[in-house]
């Protein structure tokens, strides 16, 4: 299986932001025919108040993302998993993730479980759950009969997530992000090979890269791709682009021989 990391700077600009991803897509099919395109979180709109979160919040099936998301993969045949944008569920705000087969067919759709809630060394504040009401479902999907788990950013740092998604028999895990400049320069490639070698599984992390919010908030970018030994397999320039991998699903069997995790499970 070949897989694209889309890697973007997303604003509060929503029609920008989805021309963005549509170019990206469509340099990254042309350049690499890849069976799979993940997007990083929040692709459709990132950053803003409360008022821009509702409004570029989508009700689902439908709105402007979630139509490119299902466009993209019909036109040009492919997997396309959609990182994450925001959706509107009644009076409630999910940050969730829609994946479309080759056929324009959603076939998953995963809320974000964990919330950042937190305060960085620098003083800045996150709290996600302001916002957002957390996701309580794993999800995984078939991919030319690859079972794939999602989840997003913040959740890399529970691993007990992962390993449900490994009891579900996944053998690629995805992992669009927005992972804050500050953290990611120490923890983001460390929590991803950690989670790789844990579940001896693929994973695959788009992130978004660079300023947003005129200047309020930074992402770390360095979009990757780790395979089930740890090793960095694929990495993103830091910038704005796209990242392709060929995933081996062979050497998932190599790998799970040589130190057979599963079966020596006790809890």
């Amino acid at each position: 299986m070949k897989v694209s990391l889309i890697q973007m700077n997303s604003q509060e600009d929503k029609a920008a932001n989805l021309n963005q991803a549509k170019q990206l897509v469509d340099d990254a099919v042309r350049k690499d025919h890849p069976d799979l395109v993940l997007f990083p979180e929040m692709f459709a709109s990132l950053g803003g108040n409360s008022e821009a979160k509702q409004a570029a919040a989508e009700e689902l099936p439908g709105g402007a993302a979630y139509m490119m998301l299902r466009e993209l993969a019909k036109v040009h045949g492919i997997y396309v998993h959609g990182g994450s944008l925001i959706e509107k569920d009644g009076s409630s705000l999910f940050n969730t993730t829609i994946v479309f087969d080759p056929n324009g067919q959603e076939i998953a759709r995963y809320r974000k479980i964990h919330m950042f809630d937190i305060t960085t060394p620098d003083g800045k504040e996150y709290r996600e759950s302001a916002t957002y009401t957390r996701g309580d479902e794993i999800v995984t999907y078939e991919a030319n009969g690859t079972r794939v788990g999602c989840t997003i950013c913040y959740d890399v740092r529970f691993p007990e997530l992962y390993q449900a998604l490994a009891k579900e028999g996944v053998s690629i895990i995805t992992v669009p992000a927005a992972f804050t400049l500050l953290t990611g320069k120490d923890h983001w490639e460390v929590l991803l090979r950690a989670r790789a070698i844990e579940t001896e599984t693929y994973v695959l992390a788009a992130a978004q890269c660079g300023t947003h919010s005129n200047g309020a908030r930074a992402t770390y970018g360095h979009s990757i791709v780790v395979d089930p030994w740890g090793h960095v397999i694929a990495r993103a320039q830091d910038a704005v682009g796209f990242v392709t991998a060929r995933l081996d699903l062979d050497y998932l069997k190599v790998v799970r021989e040589r130190i057979p995790v599963a079966q020596h499970k006790v809890l």
